[in-house]
């Protein structure tokens, strides 16, 4: 016998959010994700001159602000055939990483790590230890980091003047020139920052965490001292709670590149990673349509559409539809997307060997935030050293009437993607295909359940349970960014 269960809204989610779940014999057999704001965005750029895509879309969210910001100046950049110069490249990467990794550190500390101080968990060995440092609002770590994160967006504060919905990123660069005293300070910011990582967060150097390269090695790096650094503690409740099997991902995953070099190489490459050959495989933009079946959104007289040609259009009476968020597909299958894609991309060797072994799970999301987080403050300390304070940050641009461009972009929930078109000097078309859209997709018109809707399948729910752990743990390791998805 199968009985419904809702859940939702969430708390600690970024917007509204509710999970409808059929359960048979204490597990999950079927899960629907109903995104239920409409906020419209993409058709109130319709009509607009074209640079107003940099104040308006920033305020999509208050969190992935920069990334909104990146990813509409590099679709305007590319409808206007523009190159930033490289040291706008080096300060737009800052700018991003410094939100990415905020997200992740606000993800660990408030979002996710603070579930396992539920009485459920009490009696487990490492209850009090994890209550002491998480617990909601009151948690040790959980306010060092809040402490941490406040100063760290100092960095976005001289390069961007405000956070959030910060302006200063540019088709042709970054407008908010950096001079060697402030180069000097922020540099001074990012290494205060690698100082609360190194002590709180990992209890070891980020060159020694970022270096682990098997899951052997991490595994005797934890035995070492299994109670310094929150990653460890998090390896102990992982462990402990069976997170390497919960909540399975579909064994794909996207990923757009992220952080190029001056010559416009990255730092992580783009591409679609298979689980099933361990291969990094060629991106094809023009793979990805977005499909409105289960949307309360009209099709158009299409059953899907490539962004390019998107639609927006509210259907609030559609039958059959449970959600405002389109199912988007690569090549007409489901992937997933986050920092998980990216170290995947990037050749990290722990999160490779993880996710072979157990696949993109619970506890596999997370360790690849956290390896992330280590990896990236080096290259941020890297970047400023490479500014050259007394050469260009940015260059001129200039649209054409008619013109069309593409935007991509790694937000810390993954790939963020911007379709523009522009007819006669004004915005005649404008679609986002944000992270959670990606992960958090309804049914598609085959039926094909989304990547959250897939992993959640399977999750135990204790008798009495309303808004199952289980349930919570793998909502969570996506870090649902809801305001994103419905545009």
């Amino acid at each position: 016998m199968s009985t419904r269960l809702i859940v939702g809204p969430f708390n600690r989610v970024e917007g509204d959010l509710e999970v409808r779940l059929d359960l048979a014999d204490g597990r999950v057999a079927r899960a629907e994700v109903n995104a239920p704001m409409y906020r419209g965005f993409e058709p109130l750029l319709h009509g607009r001159a074209p640079h107003d895509a940099l104040v308006v879309v920033p305020r999509i969210c208050g969190i992935c602000s920069v990334s909104q910001s990146v990813a509409a100046a590099r679709a305007l950049a590319d409808a206007a055939g523009v190159a930033p110069p490289p040291n706008g490249v080096l300060a737009t990467n800052l700018l991003l990483a410094c939100e990415n990794l905020a997200d992740h550190l606000t993800h660990f500390y408030l979002f996710f790590m603070p579930d396992f101080t539920r009485p459920v968990y009490t009696g487990r060995p490492w209850f009090d230890t994890v209550h002491e440092r998480f617990a909601a609002g009151q948690g040790s770590h959980a306010r060092a980091a809040i402490a941490a994160r406040q100063r760290w967006f100092q960095i976005v504060g001289t390069l961007g003047g405000k956070w959030p919905h910060t302006h200063s990123v540019q088709p042709g660069g970054s407008s908010r020139a950096v001079d060697g005293a402030e180069r000097l300070r922020l540099l001074a910011k990012v290494r205060e920052f690698r100082a609360f990582l190194e002590a709180t967060t990992f209890g070891a150097a980020l060159e020694e965490v970022a270096a682990l390269d098997s899951e052997a090695a991490l595994s005797a790096w934890h035995a070492a001292d299994p109670q310094r650094g929150d990653l460890r503690l998090f390896l102990t409740v992982s462990a402990d709670s069976g997170l390497q099997g919960l909540g399975a991902g579909p064994g794909r995953y996207l990923n757009y590149g992220a952080f190029p070099a001056a010559d416009g190489t990255p730092a992580v490459p783009a591409g679609l990673w298979d689980a099933g050959s361990a291969r990094l495989l060629p991106l094809d933009l023009a793979g990805i349509t977005e499909d409105p079946t289960h949307a309360w959104l009209a099709d158009g007289g299409l059953a899907e559409r490539h962004p390019s040609i998107g639609l927006t259009q509210p259907d609030a009476d559609k039958p059959g539809a449970y959600t405002w968020n389109k199912a988007p597909r690569l090549a007409g299958q489901v992937v997933e997307t986050g920092a998980i894609a990216r170290q995947l991309a990037a050749g990290q060797p722990l999160v490779r060997a993880a996710v072979a072994r157990c696949g993109g799970t619970v506890h596999t999301r997370v360790l690849a935030r956290l390896i992330e987080l280590a990896r990236v403050v080096p290259w941020m300390e890297q970047w400023l050293l490479q500014l050259q304070p007394r050469e260009p940050f940015c260059v001129p641009d200039a649209l054409p009437d008619e013109a069309q461009g593409t935007g991509l972009a790694e937000a810390a929930r993954g790939a963020l993607g911007h379709w523009l078109r522009v007819h006669r000097g004004r915005i005649s078309h404008y679609q986002i295909v944000a992270p959670t859209g990606w992960n958090f997709s309804p049914r598609d018109r085959f039926g094909v359940p989304g990547a959250l809707e897939a992993a959640l399948e399977g999750a135990p729910v204790q008798p009495g349970e309303t808004t199952p752990v289980a349930v919570q743990h793998i909502v969570r390791s996506f870090d649902p960014c809801m305001v994103c998805t419905v545009h």
